[in-house]
């Protein structure tokens, strides 16, 4: 349960007082308790790790009840980090021993100390040690910590901080991608020597600042700037690997003899030169050049919040699978970051910790030197028995600075986490605020502002936004018509008016808003139960009057006689959640719909479209379901039921559990009354309108061959998230694919489409 080293601190600083880590000491002068903290566990590193407090003589931890990325905030300052990333509840660093001193702690960012957090008191806990906290700090240093270099790991560099300056004809670019390096000691920003430096350390610099990697770079003007340049050295050389994930894990090498004045005789400063990946092309105004069009990779990320970070999913013979977790490491990690064009990764996650994906387990115990160009050149097992979707890998990989997140802002909301959207733009050769159009304002607009400020997803989107009283500068209008896919890295990436801005309810109480969060839902359809349950049922009109009114029979029922019968396309759904928090309708419950023909509450417009189309596209029939009752039917083991429609109950989906609709129920089917016989594409989608947010919409989608015979129907080859496979069998289009250099093989439905066109 001990450290692999302890972190002594000694510090003045102005914002958050002074104190030392020594000593047993309880109370302090004012009479608030004293307290020492350090940061415990296995395989972690050293800005990471278990949080344990050294209270009263003795050594114990912190329960995770009630603790918060505010309480992080002030355990990473306490211990001279800038601030947290995150915290882990359950002991994810390990269980620690002796007391549990603090318990249900609330913090509100801005205390000192841990210490004088509100809690229950010292000492006062009903918890167990499997529930240990745990945080995971910048590994940025608060400038005037004097941290003791003895006391240091033997393989980290004491530094507070580094950085690339740009040269003057470098630094209006976005982002800066060469120049001088620095790094922070003492307070004090100081030149690292060229002697013994190599380009394994040039590669941990780039990988750090969020590229894939190292270039040779013209000498000669920077040994020109640095004659002219004040010199002040740091004394020591370093010698990294090149898998490591920042330069405080680099060795420190021997200490370089310096001259008087701090120079480097035999050697310049150092000087570093990065290559960005391709979706971040380096500009030089403060407009964010649109990204290249990236070419399809084997190797993608699935489910992250921020850019940079997600599940990791491998192509391997056409399907997309996940990777099983077992030996995953940050040396994986970092190959998946740089073949995607990012730098190394931050972290290596997991159990599924950027939810659970669908399709095979492609990989497993993954091996990996670090300097493989693709995650597929490395070692691994392609047999992954015993692995689940439960222990999906995922990543977090550095990203360069690109400044997206101080060209857009949330103003006037409660918290940093919603408000109306506000952009920086020029006007009148000055910059300035302004807001958005929230004409056809929505979810995916709104996801890609989250993105672009690093909160995550989003959680609503917002076309009044009077309650929150933003910039009185920024009342203007300054973009309209904003239509985005979702996948964008910043708003004016998506398609909007330009400079010529057409919104007729103009700005105030009109524009845009959005809110954010870290988490949201995945919601995955299970293919083979459609599969296994469709069946046609031949209903009479009169036993269809309810759902006649919902408008869920095709519009030739309006003519119906009572007498006659309509041909329904009946099958039950199976819908997991299988994201990071539960899925909840948008719509609050004194706002559902009540329908009196069904005796139920609608807390969605509409849940789920269903279509039946024809080989070419064409819609030949279709239905809706609205979300009448969204609960939860069945759990994975060990997870509690918390949605139940019953007596007008909450609806939604939990994390780990699924909604089944029976086949039985009204409007869980597709009228195919005028439908004739043949072979079709049967196609569900969930969430259609994107009413709730999700952390990946590609997997709501599924598609199935449907071959009807005029009295039975066959489904088979259901797929989720991806183009079903057509199959021409027709001779003559055979014969004028051939003539315009085609050769007959299974095509994809985008690929089908662009041939009919072609022929």
């Amino acid at each position: 349960s001990c450290p692999l080293y302890t972190i002594m601190i000694q510090y003045e600083y102005p914002n958050y007082g002074s104190g030392s880590s020594g000593g047993p000491c309880t109370q302090s002068d004012s009479g608030k308790p004293v307290i020492q903290l350090r940061l415990a566990g296995g395989k972690r590193k050293h800005y990471e790790g278990r949080v344990e407090v050294f209270y009263n003589g003795e050594w114990g931890t912190v329960c995770d009840d009630d603790f918060s990325i505010y309480a992080a905030h002030v355990v990473c300052r306490e211990l001279g980090f800038l601030d947290a990333e995150s915290w882990l509840p359950s002991a994810k660093y390990g269980r620690g021993e002796g007391r549990i001193w603090l318990d249900n702690v609330h913090c509100s960012g801005s205390e000192k100390s841990l210490a004088h957090c509100p809690s229950n008191g010292f000492g006062v806990s009903d918890c167990k040690h499997s529930e240990d906290v745990g945080v995971v700090c910048s590994k940025k240093r608060i400038p005037g910590f004097k941290f003791i270099r003895n006391q240091l790991s033997s393989d980290e560099v004491g530094v507070e901080d580094v950085r690339i300056r740009a040269t003057y004809s470098h630094r209006k670019r976005i982002p800066i991608t060469e120049g001088f390096l620095e790094v922070k000691d003492g307070g004090k920003w100081r030149q690292i020597c060229n002697v013994d430096w190599n380009e394994m350390n040039s590669r941990v610099i780039c990988g750090m600042y969020g590229f894939p990697g190292e270039k040779r770079f013209n000498v000669r003007p920077y040994k020109f700037l640095a004659k002219r340049r004040k010199k002040n050295f740091w004394g020591f050389s370093v010698n990294c690997t090149g898998n490591e994930a920042d330069l405080a894990e680099c060795k420190v090498g021997r200490e370089i003899e310096l001259k008087g004045n701090r120079t480097c005789e035999q050697g310049m400063p150092v000087v570093v030169s990065c290559v960005p990946g391709r979706a971040f092309a380096p500009s030089v105004s403060i407009g964010y050049r649109k990204a290249y069009r990236v070419e399809q990779p084997l190797v993608r990320l699935r489910g992250g919040a921020l850019i940079g970070e997600g599940r990791v999913e491998v192509l391997r013979n056409g399907e997309w699978g996940t990777v099983c977790d077992d030996d995953w490491n940050l040396k994986a990690a970092t190959v998946v970051c740089r073949e995607l064009g990012f730098g190394s990764a931050k972290e290596a996650f997991t159990g599924a910790r950027m939810g659970q994906g669908i399709g095979p387990v492609v990989m497993n115990e993954v091996e990996c030197s670090g300097f493989e160009k693709s995650l597929t050149e490395c070692r691994f097992n392609s047999e992954a028995l015993g692995c689940s979707h439960e222990e999906d890998a995922a990543v977090k990989c550095n990203i360069p600075a690109m400044g997206f997140n101080k060209r857009l802002r949330l103003s006037g909301g409660r918290n940093p986490y919603e408000g109306r959207v506000e952009v920086l733009t020029e006007r009148n050769g000055s910059l300035a605020w302004g807001s958005v159009c929230s004409d056809s304002w929505g979810t995916m607009e709104a996801m890609v502002v989250c993105r672009q400020l690093g909160l995550g997803f989003a959680s609503h989107a917002f076309q009044e936004t009077w309650y929150w009283q933003g910039d009185a500068s920024a009342e203007a209008v300054v973009m309209s018509g904003v239509r985005c896919s979702g996948t964008e890295l910043t708003l004016d990436q998506c398609l909007h008016h330009g400079k010529h801005i057409q919104c007729p309810k103009g700005g105030g109480r009109f524009a845009a808003g959005a809110s954010c969060t870290l988490t949201a839902p995945d919601l995955v359809l299970s293919s083979q139960v459609v599969e296994q349950t469709t069946y046609l049922e031949d209903r009479p009109m009169y036993a269809l009057q309810c759902a006649h009114e919902e408008h869920c029979l095709s519009s030739s029922a309006e003519q119906a006689d009572s007498t006659s019968y309509r041909r329904l396309l009946r099958f039950s759904s199976q819908i997991h959640n299988n994201g990071q928090s539960d899925f909840r309708p948008r719509a609050a419950h004194h706002s559902w719909v009540w329908h009196e023909c069904h005796r139920h509450y609608h807390s969605m417009e509409v849940f789920t479209h269903y279509d039946l189309m024809n080989l070419n596209g064409t819609k030949v029939a279709e239905g809706h379901k609205a979300s009448f009752c969204l609960e939860d039917t069945h759990c994975d083991e060990g997870i509690q039921k918390r949605y139940e429609c019953a007596n007008f109950g909450a609806q939604g989906i939990t994390v780990g559990c699924w909604d089944t609709y029976r086949h039985d129920i009204d409007c869980q089917w597709v009228d195919i009354t005028d439908v004739k016989p043949g072979d079709y594409i049967f196609q569900i989608v969930i969430n259609p309108n994107y009413e709730v947010a999700e952390s990946d919409y590609a997997n709501n989608i599924m598609k199935c061959r449907a071959r009807y015979d005029g009295h039975r129907i066959w489904m088979y080859n259901c797929v989720i998230g991806k183009s079903i496979t057509l199959y021409f069998s027709d001779s003559i289009t055979s014969v004028k694919l051939r003539e315009i250099g085609y050769v007959m093989q299974p095509f994809s439905e985008s690929v089908r489409f662009a041939i009919a066109q072609k022929v």
